[in-house]
């Protein structure tokens, strides 16, 4: 009797974990039937893009039992809109229009889906009627004579963009007297001002989309639009979203120039798709570099949250009239990489519903523009489901590009962007990519607390090691930070480049409170890191902390490691997946292993490598701050070359440079400007 009181006890004390196993379980997408022989890589075929839409779209339709319901989701706690209610009917906006990016090519291939018993065409219909219906809580009110541009632009230019692709399902059913009121209100908001940034495609999609419906448009208007539009390219396949480069600049601008060219452009506007084909052919010689080997996006820029929607260059290159040079199994081998590594991950979603930030929730990365809907803008991926099946996009062999021959190991690729001013590195040890770009605003000017924050302003953006953000008491992450006059550690942010010359990456910044703190820095990407040497011109004494990439505490606690090689030290964090070393090597006091919590997206505990220094100028006598940051795969043994590939280092004040003889025999010269 004992016996048995024991066991069912004990089955009691395992169901909460048996249960808690399931949901994780159940919690990701899973691929159903993979097909490892057309892709040996991810098993992923057009049919899994396909599950993979409905994964995302049934998890928004277990909000809706009735077609009144609204695409109305749990907020997020945190900067995340609405705080009040005058922002409610933008924000079922934006769940209806951007969850239909999802919608929108599965009911192209399927018009009759159903999905928790409701017939999903029906819905949207149904909800676009609530949108010019001024006595239902969704009503959009028209803008006014003199109102300027505002979400429902943006909104509106989504719902357009999934209305030129499927408009036998979701406009050509609805009664004309809806039509000609939804044309109404959405010009007026296409016919009007906007944002002198990638917005104006909004614009440009609600106008012509009425036009290919035989409504009369501002057509002058949305010319100057495309020709503003084009303005913003800057070759290599960027476009400048004014004033940043981030995601947007490659995916956004990229993605809405050849759609348009496609649906609209060909047919009306020939010479403006040709414009927009051109620069779309510089995509397939950079962006693909961007993501590592096993096909992970950087996280870098505003709109983390949309992770997925970086992607949808790559199917749309089936698009193009000459696919011929383009290796359409490295496209889908990246693309469905990224897409595994966000939807398979148990934080991704919560409430059945994408949480705001990386892989779970993480409100450093969350703007004040998004509310919890805001993520389905992902759902731009796919939009590539409109490629036809027999494309090369779907139908070539996956395989990993250039990492499997071309970029070979105990080297490192640098891909100069000469306009755009960005760097994009690969390590083949590791297989990741890595990319340096522009970040030059200020907190005070910032009035939305992003492009001077840590989705821009670290010294380097890495996939294998999503930036941490910054702590109170200096925990810093590839960055440095000064103790200012308010005795608050704050981070460089007010860079500008200067060049990128023999493999050397420089750029000078100075403090945003304290003109007086000035640095030349050099990046100098090695096999297994990264090299930096720069010079601290300032003339204030400061107190500094320079740190490395930061590691997620994993399955087990990070354990460290302190190596002394040649009067050097080396210090070694492992967190059962990669080790992070750094090795000061000129100008630093005091190297300090720093844990942190609620400062990385990955785990709630972290911990990152931070050297320390107390400055005190001396006159004319500029000071070098040296130092090796360095990474390997976990399980792999340090040499102590590798540690300490350099074998001597010198500044000469008269050049205004510094020699660095590498132990492999190489010859490395910083010329400060």
């Amino acid at each position: 009797m004992k016996k048995n009181i024991i066991l069912v006890l004990s089955f009691l004390i395992c169901l909460p974990i048996l249960a808690q196993e399931k949901a994780s379980e159940t919690n990701v997408f899973k691929i159903v039937n993979p097909n490892y022989d057309l892709s040996p890589h991810t098993g992923m075929t057009k049919q899994h893009w396909k599950d993979a839409a409905l994964y995302l779209l049934e998890g928004a339709f277990s909000y809706i039992h009735k077609l009144d319901d609204p695409m109305q989701f749990p907020k997020q706690p945190g900067v995340s809109y609405p705080k009040d209610e005058s922002k409610v009917p933008t924000e079922k906006l934006e769940g209806l229009c951007r969850t239909l990016f999802v919608a929108a090519p599965l009911l192209k291939d399927n018009p009759n889906l159903v999905i928790n018993n409701i017939k999903v065409a029906d819905y949207y219909r149904y909800q676009m009627g609530l949108l010019i219906n001024s006595a239902s809580p969704s009503y959009i009110v028209p803008r006014s004579k003199n109102g300027g541009p505002n979400q429902n632009l943006v909104e509106f230019g989504a719902l357009s963009v999934s209305m030129l692709i499927a408009p036998e399902i979701l406009w050509d059913p609805l009664p004309q007297t809806e039509k000609d009121a939804l044309a109404k209100t959405m010009l007026s908001y296409g016919d009007g001002p906007t944002v002198p940034s990638n917005w104006k495609f909004f614009n440009i999609f609600v106008m012509s989309f009425f036009k290919s419906k035989g409504y009369a448009v501002n057509e002058p208007l949305m010319l100057d639009y495309l020709q503003k539009s084009l303005d913003h390219y800057r070759g290599d396949g960027w476009y400048n979203d004014n004033p940043a480069y981030d995601y947007y600049s490659m995916w956004a601008f990229q993605m809405y120039g050849m759609l348009w060219s496609e649906y609209i452009g060909k047919q009306y506007y020939p010479e403006f798709a040709v414009k927009f084909e051109n620069n779309f052919k510089d995509v397939k010689n950079n962006y693909p570099y961007m993501f590592s080997r096993n096909g992970e996006m950087i996280m870098w820029g505003r709109s983390i949250s949309y992770r997925i929607g970086s992607i949808i260059p790559f199917p749309l290159m089936g698009f193009e009239s000459d696919t011929k040079n383009t290796n359409f199994g490295w496209m889908r081998r990246i693309s469905s990489g990224v897409l595994q590594q966000f939807l398979q991950n148990p934080d991704f979603m919560k409430d059945n519903v994408p949480t705001l930030g990386f892989y779970g929730a993480f409100e450093p990365a969350v703007q004040v523009y998004s509310c919890r809907g805001s993520v389905y803008w992902m759902g731009k991926a796919f939009v590539g489901l409109m490629v036809p099946d027999n494309n090369p996009f779907w139908t070539a062999t996956e395989n990993e590009g250039p990492w499997e021959k071309e970029l070979e190991k105990d080297k490192v690729y640098n891909k100069f962007q000469k306009q755009s001013e960005i760097l994009i590195t690969d390590y083949p040890n590791i297989g990741a990519a890595e990319l340096r770009a522009w970040c030059n605003a200020k907190v005070k000017d910032d009035w939305q607390k992003y492009r001077s924050t840590e989705n821009y302003n670290r010294l380097s953006y890495n996939s294998a090691f999503p930036w941490q953000a910054d702590g109170k008491n200096g925990e810093v992450a590839m960055n440095y930070v000064i103790k200012n006059s308010k005795k608050e550690w704050e981070a460089f942010r007010l860079y500008t480049f200067k060049k990128f010359e023999e493999g050397i990456y420089y750029r000078d910044v100075v403090l945003e409170t304290n003109n007086n703190i000035q640095f030349n820095l050099a990046d100098i990407p090695l096999s297994n890191g990264i090299l930096r040497v720069d010079r601290n011109n300032s003339t204030d004494s400061i107190e500094m902390r320079l740190g490395h990439y930061a590691l997620p505490k994993l399955d087990a606690e990070i354990k460290t490691t302190v190596k002394k090689i040649k009067g050097h030290q080396a210090t070694i964090i492992d967190n059962g997946k990669y080790q992070l070393a750094m090795i000061p090597l000129l100008g630093w006091d005091k190297t300090e292993v720093v844990k942190a919590k609620d400062l990385h997206p990955v785990a709630n505990e972290s911990t990152v490598i931070n050297l320390n220094h107390n400055f005190i100028p001396q006159k004319d006598n500029p000071e070098i701050l040296a130092t090796l940051m360095l990474w390997k795969k976990s399980g792999e043994k340090w040499t102590n070359d590798e540690l300490l590939p350099v074998k001597k280092i010198n500044y000469s004040k008269e050049s205004n440079s510094v020699s660095i003889l590498m132990k492999n025999g190489d010859k490395k010269t910083v010329q400060y400007n």
